[in-house]
């Protein structure tokens, strides 16, 4: 049911859209098709928009709110299915969103910790260093004298979260259910994808976790450091971490200046990405250039920086392995071993001619090959494949959509950093060298380590469980031979039946055919002309119906 308040969200959205003129997007689904003659009595369509629809999209979602911002963000990354204007400006969204006041700010700081803000912090810093749409950063020292950062939740965001939530799952579940197009892409499965990551960016805790996952992982790298999280002041809406300083990579004349080595920086982004994905199954899937530094003190061996750890992504081992041998077979055109790669893994459905599949894919990657490496995007690639599923009835696969964007924004900060990296050449020596990894023998060696702790719990008992399976094994054969046993005797019962069932037909079969030989009037002079034929027929009849008795056994 629509109550007030949200027919009161649902107007404003409404009138958000038009006054951004979205409203030729929201008429372009099929849905709204049957209306779509109402622009003759819209007077703004009346003129041409000198706008382009992609701006409008992007203006009409920053101004409807956080939730919204952070749904274009999502949207940008399934260019597969967005007109490409309208995703290109949607990946522009970049959370730029005014700063709440610092009295607010204090305030839940406070309210975290129980006592004044100047009993934890020796200086904190009214003016926000950054601020997005969940939460806002800002800089401040402990009293030991370490520089942190301190970041708080925005005040009011959970309900906003949840009234915005309620309004999209509702309009997904109406996509599901009227277009049909939409159900492929299950937007409730997508909605509520969405949600889960939301709630977790809510909860620092969370992110504090991460980034001390990641930082773990890439400890004493020389190709990405980590901040260091301050556990004891960091709590579900307040967290404190090591504050870092850096270059942005957006800012390639500053990286110039410095005299960073480019050419090696996106390489080493590459690396990054892929040591993530495939080493850790642990990446940082919001690598927007807001997000990442460059150290400027190791310019011929850059290191990166990495911060905002709310959205993190993980992979199954099963889908590293499918991935892994996409990669490998898309590196060596082998585009029959794509095919079947989709169809085992259930990206396409089982019923798919992988002939026919093939054929799509060789049309989409041979005019990528014919190309320079290094013109050829290896994203973009990949969306045009996402497009050539389509046909196949290729379904979404929700664990590899933050993978996806992941991949899309590495490609362009490196793209960015030195316009001829050539993607596919870092990155096949690292796949190559993790399958040998992952499926030689030092895979099963490591496997055997891995298990030897719990082999070693179970080796004093193995004597007790043979014993004891061999005992099960001689009840299991004694209680078979039992059951075959029955299972004779019963087939002889039937067979018995089966006799009797015969014989009483043959002879009630006999016993009507003497009957109907006899033409007689049943008096005894007419009995006794009857031939002796038919007595015969007669008596054999009973004789068969005597045996089919059941007391015979």
């Amino acid at each position: 049911m629509v109550g007030p308040r949200r027919l009161l969200r649902l107007t404003r959205i409404q009138l958000v859209m038009l006054r951004n003129g979205v409203d030729d997007v929201v008429l372009a689904a099929p849905i709204f098709r049957p209306l779509r003659f109402l622009v003759i009595f819209m007077p703004w369509r009346w003129v041409r928009r000198k706008v382009p629809r992609g701006v409008r999209v992007r203006r009409a979602l920053e101004e409807l709110g956080p939730i919204f911002v952070k749904l274009g963000q999502i949207l940008s990354t399934r260019q597969d299915l967005l007109p490409a204007d309208v995703a290109r400006e949607l990946a522009r969204l970049q959370d730029r969103v005014p700063p709440f006041p610092h009295e607010d700010a204090r305030r839940i700081v406070e309210r975290t910790y129980g006592c004044p803000i100047q009993d934890v912090f020796a200086h904190f810093e009214d003016t926000p260093i950054a601020s997005a749409s969940i939460a806002q950063v800002h800089g401040a020292q402990l009293h030991d004298g370490s520089e942190v950062v301190v970041k708080v939740v925005r005040p009011g965001i959970p309900a906003v979260i949840r009234r915005d939530l309620d309004l999209l799952h509702t309009a997904a579940a109406l996509a599901e259910r009227y277009v049909p197009d939409a159900r492929r892409l299950h937007p409730v499965d997508v909605i509520r994808e969405f949600e889960k990551n939301l709630y977790d960016e809510l909860d620092l805790m969370r992110e504090a976790a991460n980034a001390s996952q990641l930082r773990r992982n890439f400890e004493n790298s020389e190709l990405l450091y980590v901040p260091a999280v301050y556990w004891r002041y960091t709590g579900r809406n307040v967290m404190v971490m090591e504050r870092v300083h850096g270059l942005p990579i957006s800012d390639i004349e500053a990286l110039k200046a410095h005299g960073i080595d480019l050419k090696k920086l996106a390489e080493r982004g590459t690396e990054i990405f892929f040591t993530q994905v495939f080493r850790d199954s642990f990446f940082h899937a919001d690598m927007h250039p807001g997000n990442i530094f460059v150290d400027p003190t190791r310019p011929t061996e850059p290191r990166y920086i990495a911060i905002d750890f709310g959205i993190m992504g993980s992979l199954a081992p099963t889908d590293h392995h499918y991935l892994a041998g996409n990669f490998m077979a898309f590196f060596n055109r082998d585009y029959r071993r794509v095919a079947e790669l989709h169809v085992e893994s259930g990206w396409v459905p089982a019923g798919t001619r992988v002939e026919e599949f093939e054929a799509a894919i060789r049309t989409v990657c041979e005019p990528a090959f014919a190309r320079p490496l290094h013109e050829i995007s290896f994203a973009q690639l990949l969306l045009r494949l996402f497009q050539t599923g389509r046909r196949f009835n290729m379904e979404v696969q929700p664990q590899l959509v933050l993978l996806q964007k992941t991949l899309l924004n590495i490609e362009g900060l490196g793209r960015n950093l030195y316009p001829d990296l050539d993607l596919w050449t870092t990155a096949k020596p690292f796949l190559e060298r993790w399958m040998r990894e992952e499926l030689g023998p030092a895979a099963a060696l490591r496997n055997i380590r891995k298990q030897l702790p719990e082999w070693g719990d179970k080796l004093p008992e193995l004597p007790n469980r043979i014993d004891r399976g061999l005992d099960d094994l001689a009840s299991m054969r004694a209680e078979l031979h039992r059951h075959c046993q029955e299972m004779e005797q019963l087939r002889r019962e039937v067979d018995r039946g089966n006799r009797r069932v015969y014989a009483a037909i043959a002879g009630a079969a006999l016993i009507i055919a003497a009957v109907l030989s006899h033409t007689g009037e049943g008096t005894p002079e007419a009995w006794a002309d009857v031939p002796p034929a038919t007595w015969g027929l007669g008596g054999l009849g009973l004789m068969a119906l005597v045996l089919a008795l059941p007391w015979r056994r």
